[in-house]
């Protein structure tokens, strides 16, 4: 596998809350995603999410707080939590999360994207 530039990576895609995978290891996807305004509320009944900003800031709602991060901070939510992130301009986040991770959880919406491609 080649190095992978972040940058380069972003720019090749602009579309809001599709996930796009640019590396795999033991098991986990490395994804990339340009998020603006809000998600669906979610959970991953056994899997863990890994969300780091990698430009802008990001609002992760739980049902009892809500996460705020900035650029180079990064928040797991754990397997089984509702969550739903939001941001009002646009954030480019890196997610770690298994492969067999879904998109949504175990919500079906509109901004479900049941195959994420490789970039």
């Amino acid at each position: 596998m080649d190095k992978v530039n972040l940058r380069k990576k972003f720019k090749l895609f602009d579309e809001h809350w599709v996930p796009k995978i640019v590396g795999e290891l033991n098991g986990q996807y490395v994804k990339l995603v340009k998020v603006r305004g809000e998600f669906v509320w979610h959970k991953h009944d056994h899997e863990d999410e890994l969300f780091l900003v990698v430009k802008g800031s990001l609002t992760i709602k739980l049902r009892d707080r809500d996460i705020e991060l900035d650029e180079g901070e990064f928040y797991i939510v754990p397997q089984g939590i509702e969550h739903k992130p939001f941001v009002e301009e646009e954030a480019h986040v890196l997610m770690f999360e298994p492969k067999s991770t879904k998109h949504t959880g175990d919500v079906k919406s509109e901004l479900t994207v049941d195959k994420q491609e490789w970039i």
